[in-house]
């Protein structure tokens, strides 16, 4: 069974995970050598209500790690510390994606600028700031932001595109579901654009953003628009 969620999402999320395809949704009841596990990968859904939703965020698909994929979007479990006194955690510096984003919220933040070293990053006063990766993806959801992906599962790195495709289905029905709401879609990267083919989709406010994976992401000015208002690194 795939675990039920007990809050306002249930509705919806069963109505979604009705429109995959028949023998997918018996993989996902059945198989185990896919993470998140059936446990987990609807977790998104479980720690921020539908009334406190005012973005989703879309990525591609979870990290292909067991360790790393926990059900959220960008939120790598295998990462604790967001600093060290070096500047950034050297598991956060290993991360791309994750490193080119924090870069992005201390350029927001007027702490960066052209030079984006671990010395710059050193060098900055981080008593404002929040500690552990745990504290960004709840300083996300207290702005109002799922971290979703457009694959919820992962197997191997050559059956991405496939597991993209069959949640097309899933996503084109939540976001029909959740098209009376005020919610903001956030686009990143190439995966996520492709949801524009959805009809439904016109209905949204959307932010188009390149993926963090790209450096260009850390100067991108829509990005700092978006992300700068919600000050995503600072402690209450």
């Amino acid at each position: 069974m795939i675990e039920k969620l007990s809050n306002s999402w249930q509705e919806i999320i069963d109505s979604a995970l009705g429109e995959l395809d028949s023998e997918y949704l018996k993989f996902l009841k059945e198989d185990n050598s896919y993470f998140p596990d059936r446990e987990n990968f609807l977790n998104a859904f479980k720690t921020l209500s539908l009334e406190d939703t005012k973005y989703i965020l879309f990525g591609q698909d979870p990290y292909p790690r067991k360790e790393s994929a926990i059900g959220y979007a960008f939120i790598d479990g295998k990462v604790k510390e967001i600093f060290s006194k070096n500047g950034l955690s050297k598991e956060v510096n290993k991360a791309t994606s994750l490193r080119n984003f924090i870069k992005t919220l201390l350029v927001c933040d007027k702490k960066l600028n052209d030079d984006l070293s671990q010395n710059a990053i050193s060098k900055i006063d981080k008593t404002p700031y929040i500690k552990t990766l745990h504290d960004l993806r709840v300083n996300f959801e207290k702005n109002g932001v799922l971290l979703l992906n457009t694959a919820l599962v992962f197997t191997t790195k050559e059956e991405s595109k496939k597991h993209i495709k069959e949640w097309r289905a899933f996503v084109n029905k939540l976001l029909e579901c959740l098209k009376s709401y005020d919610i903001e879609l956030i686009l990143f990267g190439v995966a996520a654009k492709e949801l524009q083919k959805f009809q439904v989709v016109q209905r949204y406010k959307k932010h188009i953003l390149p993926h963090p994976y790209n450096i260009s992401f850390i100067k991108d000015k829509n990005a700092h628009e978006l992300f700068g208002k919600m000050r995503l690194l600072h402690k209450e």
